[in-house]
């Protein structure tokens, strides 16, 4: 799996080269995600706060359009403290479902004027880590599972401002359209906001 994200990854960035018109941009990018999960099989859990971090680039098409394909960490999950009120597992009660995912959005960007664009696209999403963590503010308490899928297929939408020097924000939305677990009505949702540089 890890070696299929790798070559993913690596793809992605190497056809960007050919893609392009004129220019290629770099970038990196981090930022804190709010996640959580939704469906009919979980009843609105609180969520959890983790980070996202990784590279980017921007494909130039024409004066106001754009791809933006990226590769990033994304730690994601949701608050699980209410699976143990009665503090069995000694936890420091903010127990954490960590799902975290290697994410590959392909992001049409569209600029409503100079500098602020809209961005949407789908997005292949790799799962890394899957555990309940009983003690997340140390490093105690973690217990693996390997219930949810490996692969998600989800999709982006968000804004993004670009300074000229190169500094950008972002406000986005990542759903899945995968359901975490076989015969489970339950998809990922997170909000994300950050900040980059394109080089």
């Amino acid at each position: 799996m890890k070696k299929s994200v790798l070559f993913i990854a690596a793809m992605v960035f190497s056809t960007t080269f050919v893609a392009a018109q004129e220019f290629v941009y770099f970038g990196v990018k981090g930022g804190v995600n709010i996640s959580t999960v939704t469906g009919d099989d979980f009843d609105s859990p609180e969520e959890r706060t983790s980070f996202n971090v990784g590279l980017l680039a921007e494909i130039p098409l024409t004066q106001r359009f754009s791809l933006q394909p990226e590769v990033y960490y994304s730690g994601q999950g949701f608050d699980a403290a209410e699976i143990d009120q009665d503090n069995v597992f000694d936890t420091d009660e903010n127990v954490e479902f960590q799902l975290d995912y290697i994410n590959v959005p392909i992001l049409a960007k569209f600029y409503l004027v100079d500098g602020l664009s809209l961005q949407a696209g789908p997005s292949f999403n790799f799962k890394v880590n899957e555990e309940i963590d009983y003690q997340p503010t140390n490093n105690a308490g973690d217990r693996d599972f390997d219930e949810v899928k490996d692969f998600e297929f989800g999709g982006a939408v968000g804004v993004e401002y670009k300074f000229n020097n190169g500094f950008l924000i972002q406000a986005r939305y990542n759903h899945g359209f995968t359901e975490l677990a076989e015969n489970t009505d339950a998809y990922n949702s997170v909000f994300q906001a950050g900040v980059g540089f394109m080089f």
